[in-house]
């Protein structure tokens, strides 16, 4: 067991040393400013929860200041990390209905939720950290497919309706679709600071699109879940 552990951990080693000292210290600022981005998300939530502000006003807020973010040049380093601020505290009011609906219905499912998402995020995130440099990168093209799949479908049912199956499907897809960007986006973000691009701040918005659509979707499927149980239960009683 000794020697397998000191095999594992050397292996690791190995695989980490494709990852230079200045890209380590940029992964630990953008993971820094990522949890940042997700207090100030949590903070959002809590408003919406407080004061009912989320909605399509909320959301359009968040993509101008997104926008605007990506504007601003990166020397303006105190903007923009306000920018994102900003724009995670939006994100926030806007998945806030969800958020209220979840808390209604069973706050553990939320809890839950969030820990699978944050468990996720850290074992692709490692994944993409300890394979070789560009070994997922490949994977961009087929994910962007995917996504704007994704998109017209959601599109296709906004117009002409959909079914429960076809919005199931949207979120299971989806799901998959933003777990294959945690890996890519990661290995990109290490990538580009090789490459010389440190602007933590942008790659920890990036990595903050891909956990709240991901938690998005885990908690709509739990909530699922979680309301079919109940139905069971109300039948058999």
């Amino acid at each position: 067991m000794d020697a397998f552990s000191s095999n594992l951990s050397s292996g690791s080693l190995k695989n980490f040393r494709h990852i230079s000292p200045v890209v380590q210290t940029h992964l630990k600022q953008v993971y820094l400013t990522l949890c940042c981005a997700l207090i100030a998300s949590a903070v959002g939530a809590y408003t919406h929860i407080l004061w009912n502000i989320g909605g399509y006003l909320t959301t359009f807020a968040c993509l101008g200041t997104m926008f605007w973010l990506l504007s601003t040049p990166p020397y303006e380093e105190q903007k923009r990390v306000s920018l994102l601020m900003a724009s995670a505290a939006l994100e926030g009011a806007s998945i806030g209905p969800v958020i209220d609906l979840a808390i209604q219905i069973d706050p553990s499912v939320l809890v839950a939720a969030f820990v699978g998402t944050a468990l996720a995020f850290a074992c692709f995130s490692a994944a993409a950290m300890l394979a070789r440099r560009r070994e997922y990168l490949y994977l961009g093209g087929l994910l962007s497919s995917g996504l704007s799949m994704l998109l017209w479908l959601h599109f296709a049912s906004s117009i002409f309706g959909g079914s429960t199956a076809l919005f199931m499907f949207e979120i299971y897809f989806g799901l998959l679709v933003f777990v294959g960007y945690m890996v890519v986006d990661t290995q990109e973000i290490i990538e580009k600071a090789h490459l010389g691009d440190l602007d933590y701040v942008k790659h920890a918005l990036t990595l903050f699109i891909d956990f709240v659509a991901v938690f998005v979707r885990i908690l709509v499927i739990m909530l699922k879940n979680s309301a079919e149980k109940s139905k069971k239960k109300k039948r058999r009683n």
